[in-house]
């Protein structure tokens, strides 16, 4: 098992060493692809939404009724000669399986995959004791041989090359073996079949435990699960409390997705129910000896709480990780503890410590992949924000964090730091829109992009002078501008200035607005991201508008669906704040479905323009078409590979982390060269800044702008 980091430093270093792992990198970016489109092709047979809408109610009623399930369950599994045990803690689970293998005068013990026993840190437990453990699931065996922890839930060993493989099955076996892989997994099974003939008891995980009839599963691609619950003489399965099910057509409702989402098969190899102790004929009495294990590990302290008890809609898919961009780069040891992925990040809060999450609960993008995909509907995102919350508020975020609320709590103060910022960077931007000079001591690992200039004249202070003046308007509308655009890019919210008054409609800028509040919720500064969320709903309160529009996807996301959750607890203003998110509503989505623009409305340039589908549009927004179809009555549409993989921006992550930034960036301008377009738009200032940054340090001959610019240059007269 490998070491969770101490600190972000130490941190920074494993990354390093993930990164330079060839092998690592192109193994994940190969799985990364194929597993997506792979993915898309299985779900199409079935209603994606409606299956997960299904598994979400069924584990959420399990959660609060865990108490009648377990008493259920233990009844019925004991009517057919089954043991039920319950431990309060990872000790006491070790305990209880150590015992039993005492009991029955154990010596050797077969182990098919479980992320419950890792868990709990079976395998050292039952060592300990003197008992001969042997994984037999082959990613576990390997990983067990090289005495490392699983790198993800499913495929623990997909970090691992052929060559390495070989390598420790030459010492495990005394013989020089072959790198062939088929000649590997020959060896495995010779081996693994002795271990099995040889043991005495079998401990196996379980992905259901039926309420109803007091049985247990295991769902596998490989036979050895079965192995191990039949041949021995005792078999102990091993499971959470969040394992337990009301039903088998629940748990069959489950399984339509778990093995799409795993593995993105139709249906796993292996799905096997143990139903009671079942004959066996080198047990006392031909029968087995069976027991189920229980584990609570905090778990039912967990299901009392309304945010954090989703966590036990998850069904250890692992589709979180499959899709993460973070984690297609550095792997699951550097991205989790035990668990790994965006699950692994929340349940390694709870069941392994604060002081083991609070370094890897920050490594999160921010781009909603794993929510989009999650098979049981749970909202990671805002779940890792909440634990860094938690990890800020109880231990603290650092003297930096902390400065920057301070200011940005203060919307004067905040505005007047960035108007200085405009005379202090003379000397270092020679006059052009890049920060062209600044001393390589304080770039650091940020080099790897041209840093933007602020504004000579912020949106603010240009908008008495552009303020379109409407007669008889359509509708009237305010714009909530975000910090890049009022500061950095003004002539974004410009060129939306421009389409609205076209089309004759009334636009209003409150002054009072400030920063939208998503950079605080990423520093887990929940205190001030409040603040700034009721000064910015106050400041739109003055007028009635029939909508807010923000030009920043971030912004949008984070004012439309954060807002209401983080203000749940603040009765005298939460009215106030739906009334506000429900107005609020991205560019692209307006000028297409409120104002009807269609290509009639704009001269088509013929020009070749990509595009770069922002993470808080497509995911956080659920905004696709829109803004592709708009690039198209404008311009030559030109699609771009991998449009909607996040380009490594994630607001304060690319300062936190800016050597995976550089990777997601890299990544992204190959996939733009390739489709040799003049121009890439995309709707997020954010994704704007990383791209033209990136574009400009690398000399790519792109230009780089944000939609609405491409839509006002094109919008006919």
């Amino acid at each position: 098992m490998h070491e969770a980091p101490k600190s972000l430093s130490d941190y920074r270093k494993q990354i390093d060493e993930a990164l330079q792992d060839d092998f690592l990198r192109r193994t994940l970016d190969t799985f990364a692809v194929s597993y997506r489109a792979n993915r898309e092709a299985v779900f199409q047979e079935v209603d994606e939404r409606g299956l997960i809408a299904k598994i979400a109610e069924a584990k959420d009623y399990a959660c609060q009724h865990m108490e009648e399930l377990y008493q259920q369950f233990k009844e019925q599994a004991e009517k057919r000669g089954v043991h039920v045990h319950r431990a309060a803690t990872a000790k006491e689970a070790n305990e209880i399986i150590a015992r039993i293998a005492k009991e029955n005068d154990v010596k050797r013990v077969v182990k098919s995959k479980s992320m419950t026993a890792e868990e709990i840190q079976l395998n050292p437990a039952l060592e300990a004791e003197g008992l001969i453990v042997d994984e037999t699931d082959l990613g576990e065996w390997i990983i067990q041989l090289r005495h490392e922890g699983p790198s993800h839930m499913v495929m623990p060993a997909i970090h691992l090359s052929r060559y390495q493989v070989a390598d420790d099955f030459t010492k495990a076996t005394g013989e020089k073996q072959d790198t062939d892989v088929q000649k590997l997994v020959k060896v495995a099974r010779v081996q693994l079949r002795r271990k099995f003939i040889a043991a005495d008891m079998g401990v196996s995980g379980c992905n259901f435990a039926v309420a109803e009839n007091g049985a247990v599963s295991t769902v596998t691609n490989e036979g050895n699960a079965r192995m191990v619950t039949t041949l021995p003489r005792v078999h102990v399965a091993i499971a959470g409390l969040d394992k337990l099910i009301p039903t088998l057509d629940q748990a069959l409702t489950a399984l339509l997705v778990l093995p799409r989402n795993a593995t993105a098969q139709r249906l796993t190899s292996y799905v096997t129910w143990m139903c009671g102790a079942g004959p066996c004929a080198s047990a006392p009495g031909n029968k087995k000896i069976m027991h189920v294990v229980f584990l609570d590990n905090g778990r039912t302290e967990i299901a009392k709480d309304p945010l954090f008890s989703q966590i036990f809609r998850c069904v250890r898919c692992g589709a979180c990780a499959n899709v993460c961009p973070v984690f297609r780069l550095v792997g699951g040891h550097k991205m989790g503890y035990i668990y790994i992925g965006a699950i692994g990040l929340i349940l390694t809060y709870f069941f392994h410590g604060k002081d083991k999450a609070k370094v890897l609960c920050q490594n999160c993008v921010g781009c909603e992949s794993c929510a989009n995909v999650c098979a049981g509907g749970i909202d990671l995102p805002r779940l890792i924000r909440e634990i860094r919350s938690r990890v800020t508020e109880e231990q603290g975020g650092g003297a930096q964090a902390a400065l920057l609320a301070s200011v940005m709590k203060n919307r004067k103060l905040f505005h007047s730091l960035l108007k200085f910022a405009k005379y202090a960077q003379k000397p270092f931007t020679g006059g052009t829109q890049f920060q062209r000079h600044l001393p390589a001591i304080f770039l650091g690992k940020h080099g790897f992009k041209a840093l933007p200039a602020i504004a000579n004249k912020s949106f603010r202070d240009r908008w008495p002078e552009i303020a379109p003046k409407a007669q008889n308007p359509t509708m009237r509308v305010a714009i909530f501008s975000g910090c890049a655009q009022d500061f950095v890019y003004p002539e974004q919210l410009e060129a939306c200035v421009k389409i609205l008054a076209a089309k004759n409609v009334e636009v209003e800028f409150p002054m009072e607005q400030t920063c939208c509040g998503l950079p605080l919720e990423m520093m887990g500064q929940r205190k001030t991201s409040v603040d700034v969320a009721k000064q910015n709903i106050q400041a739109f309160a003055v007028g009635k508008y029939d909508a807010i529009i923000t030009l920043c996807a971030s912004c949008a996301s984070h004012l439309k669906h954060t807002y209401p959750k983080i203000l749940e607890n603040e009765p005298d203003i939460l009215p106030q704040a739906k009334i506000f998110a429900d107005k609020v509503i991205d560019f692209s989505s307006f000028v297409r479905d409120r104002l009807g623009l269609k290509p009639e409305d704009f001269t088509n340039s013929g020009e070749r323009v990509t595009y770069h589908a922002s993470c808080h549009l497509c995911r956080g927004l659920g905004v696709k078409e829109a803004p592709r179809e708009l690039i198209a009555d404008a311009a030559q549409y030109v699609p771009c590979e991998e449009e909607e993989v996040c380009c490594g921006f994630g607001g304060t992550y690319s300062m936190k982390f800016p050597e995976i930034s550089a990777q997601l960036l890299d990544k992204k301008l190959k996939n733009v060269r390739e489709t040799r377009a003049a121009r890439l738009v995309v709707d997020c200032p954010g994704c704007v800044m990383q791209l033209r940054g990136g574009a400009e340090k690398t000399g790519l001959n792109v230009k780089v702008q944000h939609i609405a610019e491409l839509l006002a240059e094109n919008l006919k007269r």
